[in-house]
């Protein structure tokens, strides 16, 4: 992994998923066990800054009137229990702009990375985020962030899909499902790697920094 066509991609860590007053504790799941990964997320991030990595947040959310969000997809969340622009204690749910929407206050953003807004599960699906990695020249993809088996593999089939190299970061992934979250590691490492690779923080971040020493030497 050469750092300087390598980014990081951290998946959705807004308070809606992580905040015991967001949209996924509506929903029934346990955000507690979705928390667990913020020190990992954290210490990639970390070794990304130190390496002046690209760093893209995503954050998953719909415009106010909910003009991209599928009725269908709304449809499934009033089922669920936490309808789509609702009210709740952060706000309309999943709406952008809102508290819920909001990064949690551990893994706020620089103002120097990227930040991208989307309606759908995936992080390219209308967004600009395949446009910013090819003018940037990347070619390889770290992913991490929640759900491991919803937004974080729907962004790393999207990306194998477009020609990229990805790591699913294991331990910075996370499930409120403990059987999904295995299941959804199990199916990258089929055929050889169908979808790319997967590892712990501390394997990724020793290989980056011994990928910078290797580069400037």
């Amino acid at each position: 992994m050469n750092p300087n066509r390598t980014a990081l991609i951290i998946i959705d860590m807004q308070k809606d998923f992580l905040d015991p007053r967001g949209y996924a504790s509506k929903a029934g799941l346990d955000v507690s066990v979705l928390r667990k990964i913020i020190p990992s997320v954290s210490r990639i991030l970390a070794c990304a800054r130190r390496l002046d990595m690209l760093v893209i947040h995503t954050r998953e959310g719909h415009r106010p009137d909910l003009s991209d969000c599928p009725s269908a997809k709304l449809e499934r969340s009033r089922v669920a229990g936490a309808e789509i622009g609702s009210v709740g204690p952060l706000g309309r749910l999943l709406i952008r702009g809102q508290s819920g929407h909001d990064f949690i206050r551990e893994l706020r953003p620089l103002l120097c990375e990227q930040i991208v807004d989307k309606p759908g599960y995936g992080a390219f699906h209308q967004t600009d985020l395949e446009p910013l990695l090819k003018t940037l020249n990347i070619q390889h993809l770290l992913i991490c962030g929640v759900t491991t088996e919803v937004c974080v593999h729907s962004t790393l089939r999207e990306a194998v899909d477009r020609g990229y190299s990805c790591t699913l970061i294991a331990d910075a992934c996370g499930s409120a499902f403990p059987e999904l979250h295995a299941a959804a590691l199990q199916m990258v490492a089929l055929e050889g790697g169908i979808f790319g690779n997967v590892a712990d923080s501390s394997v990724v971040i020793a290989e980056l920094e011994n990928s910078q020493v290797e580069t400037m030497s």
